[in-house]
């Protein structure tokens, strides 16, 4: 794997960001293709919404209907302006997948820069957690481009432009200027990795689990550590359950620190098992969204909240 977040991304861990998003020079994109009393005890924050509720339901296509106020349709000029911005290319095939690129990404960046999202997964707003969404909800939209061959993979190519322009201008926002564009190619090299490790992940003949391993190491653990396995995962809950029987009226600190740690990585793992759902849920819808709307952008990821669309 590449070198983990703590090298490469540590120096940003806490640091906030911008979201502007301009055409920059072309890049290649088709390479590409984590002494007190038991009543005292607290457990780590609950989501806002039921993470068991989410994120079963069949996959559906994302496409916006024809009637949707979040639509982006391209503009029907008539006339002599038609004419001008013909001859200007306005509607040339590049200029048609520039603009759609443009929509793609801002639904990419609209599903990443939500709150509600790091309080559905229990994650921290930092530098790096952003960057890892922003990578897993750019290989949703390429793998699904990739799938419409040569055409898709040139409009990957400018949706992969905008968002590389997009990180450069978080990463100098966050105060990085010197050695900026040292910082910009090992952010590139963390972006492969992950999209490799993805469609790695996705492959039929790799093990069930893979999937949930490839989120935990890219996206919730810091140093790139191996998740336990399920064996390993429930005899901490076993070992919770039985720390807790025996709390009396009167633990020590440390006994009240252990229950707090065991109990937090139970925890931890119920955001990776929903983030799983929700990652392997949206392949499915998107693979359902038709060609159109995935090259005009008129498409939006699942929300977040515990509607019947992603119950």
């Amino acid at each position: 794997m590449l070198p983990r977040w703590s090298r490469s991304l540590g120096s940003l861990t806490n640091l906030k960001y911008r979201n502007d998003v301009c055409p920059i020079p072309r890049q290649t994109y088709s390479m590409a293709t984590v002494a007190t009393t038991a009543a005292d005890v607290s457990l780590p924050p609950k989501s806002p919404v039921n993470l068991d509720k989410l994120f079963w339901s069949k996959p559906c296509s994302l496409a916006l209907p024809a009637d949707s106020p979040h639509r982006m349709d391209e503009p029907n000029y008539e006339g002599f302006k038609r004419i001008i911005l013909k001859l200007m290319l306005f509607y040339s095939k590049q200029s048609k997948s520039i603009r759609g690129a443009n929509v793609i990404y801002r639904r990419v960046v609209s599903q990443v820069d939500q709150p509600l999202i790091y309080d559905v997964f229990d994650l921290e707003k930092t530098f790096k957690m952003t960057f890892s969404l922003l990578v897993l909800h750019m290989w949703f939209c390429l793998r699904r481009l990739k799938e419409e061959g040569k055409e898709g993979v040139e409009l990957g190519q400018y949706l992969y432009e905008l968002y590389n322009h997009d990180v450069e201008l978080r990463v100098s926002k966050a105060g990085v200027n010197l050695l900026l564009s040292k910082w910009m190619k090992e952010l590139e090299r963390v972006f492969y990795g992950n999209i490799v490790a993805y469609d790695a992940a996705m492959l039929p003949e790799v093990k069930k689990d893979e999937l949930q391993n490839v989120i935990w190491r890219n996206v919730f653990c810091d140093d790139g550590t191996s998740k336990p396995d399920d064996a390993a995962l429930r005899a901490v809950q076993v070992f919770s359950t039985f720390l807790f029987s025996i709390v009396a009226n009167h633990v020590s600190c440390k006994v009240i620190a252990l229950i707090k740690a065991v109990t937090s990585l139970n925890c931890v793992f119920i955001y990776v098992q929903a983030m799983t759902r929700y990652v392997r849920r949206e392949v499915g819808c998107l693979s359902l969204t038709d060609k159109e709307a995935m090259f005009s952008g008129n498409f939006m990821f699942t929300p977040l909240e515990n509607t019947s669309s992603n119950k």
